[in-house]
């Protein structure tokens, strides 16, 4: 009768763990000798005695860090330039984030500007600095004056979250927002589902400021469209004034001398300017068989369930806002880990399946 071999005793590596045997053992809820042979690797042990030692160190790891931030409050400035409606979405978003984010205890001040200059935007980010804080979310156009801003932050250990429409070559410890040319991309597949083989051109539809964003999206958008759909031609309406009447004066004059216009793609945020492109072509006595847009805000939101918009492009802001706060903290050394760049995934919304909240 043959020997049958003795299988080798399951190997732990042994991470280096402030941890005393007695705590692991209450955390695992082994015995201390189980866990005491666990640990220099004796014999005797099942694999999944060693799989719950392993996730019992990694508990209290995570417990550790709980710890280390209880009872510390951090001050973060949230500096963000847009219309009043998506600031509302941002300011309600994070300060429903806000609990979840304890033991650590984040307190916000607001700097949101409907339509700031670039010296506005300076001033508030030299108050900043001056005044000290534990990090910034921004959301601003790519400027060389607003970098070096972030860049003078930074070296005062104040680190800088972008957030929605990025400045990738400052200084910033990450990204947080939706992936703006993949966005623009999809705006451009789903057209093309759309409008099929049949001819017509497209509205594109921008603001006229520097954020970096809105390019992205653009040049998602422009590429796809290129590449798959070059005969169908794109025409452009641009914000110039930040005001909704010029939105709708501009797209009135494109389908005045345009007659094949058969779709939109507004990529911007501008308030009422989705609201004034549907007016215009209401009052030109046009129709459009598809209408992209961004963020589901309140008007968009009304807009989609009116079926006046055929889908609108939208991100997490709760998500986003969350994995802002994370990588401030991890900046701070307050959580383990690097501060990364986190994309959003671009999430489709139709009529059918309209959140009830903006966020």
């Amino acid at each position: 009768m043959k020997s049958r071999p003795i299988d080798p005793p399951p190997t732990f590596a042994r991470p280096k763990h402030p941890y005393r045997i007695r705590e692991i053992a209450a955390q695992s809820g082994l015995s201390l000798a189980t866990v005491d042979r666990v640990l220099h690797r004796r014999g005797g042990v099942r694999a999944g005695t060693v799989r719950e030692v392993e996730q019992a160190i990694a508990d209290l790891d995570k417990q550790r860090t709980q710890l280390r931030i209880a009872g510390r409050t951090f001050m973060v400035d949230v500096i963000v330039a847009s219309p009043a409606r998506f600031t509302a979405a941002v300011q309600a978003a994070l300060e429903a984030e806000l609990p979840a984010l304890r033991p650590a205890v984040l307190r916000c001040r607001f700097h949101f500007f409907d339509s700031a200059s670039p010296a506005e935007l300076l001033t508030v980010l030299d108050k900043v600095a001056k005044a000290g804080s534990h990090g910034v979310i921004l959301k601003a156009p790519d400027l060389p004056g607003l970098v070096a801003a972030v860049g003078k932050l930074t070296r005062q250990a104040i680190p800088v979250v972008t957030f929605v429409t990025d400045l990738p070559t400052s200084a910033r410890c990450a990204y947080v927002g939706i992936d703006n040319r993949a966005a623009g991309a999809t705006a451009a597949y789903l057209m093309r589902q759309w409008l099929g083989a049949s001819g017509g051109d497209v509205l594109v539809v921008r603001g006229h400021s520097s954020f970096r964003g809105e390019d992205e999206r653009e040049m998602g958008f422009r590429a796809e469209m290129r590449t798959h759909d070059k005969k169908r031609r794109l025409l452009e309406v641009v914000d110039e004034e930040d005001r909704a009447e010029t939105v709708h004066t501009g797209t009135r004059a494109v389908l005045a001398v345009n007659p094949e216009v058969r779709a939109v793609y507004s990529m911007y945020a501008g308030a009422g300017g989705n609201a004034a492109v549907v007016d215009a072509f209401e009052s030109e006595q046009r129709r459009y068989d598809v209408f992209i847009a961004h963020d589901l805000d309140g008007e968009n939101t009304a807009l989609l369930r009116e079926r006046r918009l055929s889908a609108v492009l939208h991100h997490d802001l709760r998500q986003d806002l969350r994995r802002a706060c994370h990588a401030l903290l991890q900046a701070q050394g307050a959580l383990p880990g690097p501060a990364r760049s986190q994309p959003s995934a671009v999430q489709v919304i139709t009529p059918h399946n309209a959140p009830a909240a903006e966020f």
